[in-house]
């Protein structure tokens, strides 16, 4: 056999079977419609679903091993790159975002960030399940109880309270691979930040937190049996096209649904239903 033909048969080898690609775009397309309509719809961030639905998609499909989890946090920070870049331009044209949050915030948030893929390369799926499953079941609760007149200060923390809160931010976001919505909100929130620019100021809390975490991802190796087709490093290429197609043509219909009724006891179902994805993933990481 010719050198020609060998390196041929090769990379048909390496080729993922087109059966493969069609029944994981087509988990994907709904993964991502649901995701873009509940961000239009809650304003929650795309990650508090898709990390779920990714490792569901992911096992669904046979893929698994200690690095499962790596790769659904890594690919949801990459389609967060792209939906928080969006959305902070768009409110930043109506002057919503607060440069001066930003700029204090973001290092603090990027280190921590980065902090957070050192640490989440190096722990089993399920030690990553656990801890999704523990501070989704946080983040629940907040949204399930939590009013809008709770305080906890007048003005964002600065100082060695900034100095110990921003990483945490990217630290915590990181091992959920969510972006700055989940925690940003709520601590800008709770420092009488008015909800519109709490909410336009985290997209680019998101921006900060996913660049460099996915740049550390995509140099994370994984065991090749144990990827989808297609991933790089950590970061499915599939399931992140998919999803980000999806999600900028469903996430305007959330926002008319948003406008055509009352979010409010919406945002509580949908808090129920993450308590119990929380509760499932704390089930599975324990093996039950």
């Amino acid at each position: 056999m010719s050198a020609l033909t060998t390196s041929l048969v090769t990379t048909a080898a390496l080729l993922p079977e087109p059966a493969v690609l069609a029944q994981m775009a087509g988990l994907l397309v709904v993964t991502g419609a649901v995701a873009g309509v509940l961000a239009g719809l809650l304003g929650v961030g795309g990650g508090i679903v898709l990390v779920p639905a990714f490792f569901y998609v992911f096992q669904t499909l046979g893929y698994g091993g200690d690095q499962l989890m790596q790769m659904c946090l890594a690919t949801s920070l990459a389609t967060i790159i792209v939906t928080s870049l969006r959305s902070v331009m768009s409110h930043n044209k109506k002057g919503a975002v607060d440069w001066d949050i930003l700029r204090g915030w973001g290092p603090g948030i990027a280190i921590g960030a980065i902090i957070g893929v050192t640490v989440a390369s190096s722990l089993r799926s399920t030690t990553l399940q656990a801890l999704f499953g523990v501070l989704a079941l946080v983040i629940g609760c907040y949204m399930a109880f939590g009013r809008a007149d709770w305080r906890l200060g007048s003005e964002m923390p600065k100082g060695a309270r900034r100095m110990i809160l921003s990483p945490m931010v990217g630290f915590l976001s990181v091992l959920m691979g969510i972006g700055g919505g989940s925690f940003g909100v709520p601590l800008m929130s709770l420092h009488a930040t008015p909800i519109h620019r709490a909410v336009a100021t985290a997209a680019g809390f998101g921006v900060i937190i996913a660049v460099p975490s996915v740049i550390g991802f995509l140099f994370l190796p994984v065991e090749a049996a144990a990827r989808p087709p297609l991933t790089v490093g950590a970061v499915n290429l599939v399931a992140f096209v998919v999803v980000i197609a999806m999600t900028l043509i469903t996430a305007p219909w959330g926002v008319k649904l948003a406008h055509a009724m009352d979010p409010k006891p919406l945002k509580r179902v949908f808090a129920v239903f993450l308590i119990l994805v929380a509760l499932n993933m704390l089930r599975k990481s324990l093996g039950f």
